[in-house]
């Protein structure tokens, strides 16, 4: 690969390191929040790819002149790809905040939004159930 190659797909290449990024964070930590966040930039990414699908190389907005005199040789870039990306951004907030809302119930209700503690008390609660109660529907501890 040439630097010429490399630089000129460099949206590209920021794409695809935002995405690893994001996907590593969303796998690798065990705290919720970290995982809401890499799960933003997982999404910031998909947004970058998306433009960068919409630019046309010399295009303009497409917009119509008032006079409805339309040159052809003029060269438009594509709008859905932004249009798309508007409502995934609505969506994008409704998501994160419908987690922060969840994570904010499990702090309420365990006293942790670390998985790995979480787990472990859900297991100690199931064991004392079972014990106290005999296993129900095969029992999960």
């Amino acid at each position: 690969m040439t630097s010429e190659f490399i630089l000129g797909h460099l949206n590209y290449w920021l794409f695809i390191v935002l995405m690893m990024i994001g996907f590593y964070i969303v796998v690798a930590r065990g705290n919720y929040i970290k995982k809401i966040v890499g799960l933003n930039v997982f999404q910031v990414s998909v947004f970058m790819f998306y433009i960068s699908i919409g630019k046309v190389e010399g295009g303009t907005a497409p917009i119509f002149p008032l006079d409805m005199n339309i040159d052809p040789d003029v060269v438009y870039s594509n709008p859905l790809p932004h249009v798309l990306i508007l409502t995934a951004i609505v969506v994008g907030i409704a998501t994160t905040s419908l987690g922060l809302a969840l994570i904010v119930r499990i702090r309420e209700e365990f006293g942790t939004i670390e998985e790995d503690e979480i787990l472990e008390i859900e297991s100690k609660l199931q064991a004392k159930e079972n014990s106290a109660e005999g296993p129900s529907m095969g029992g999960r501890a």
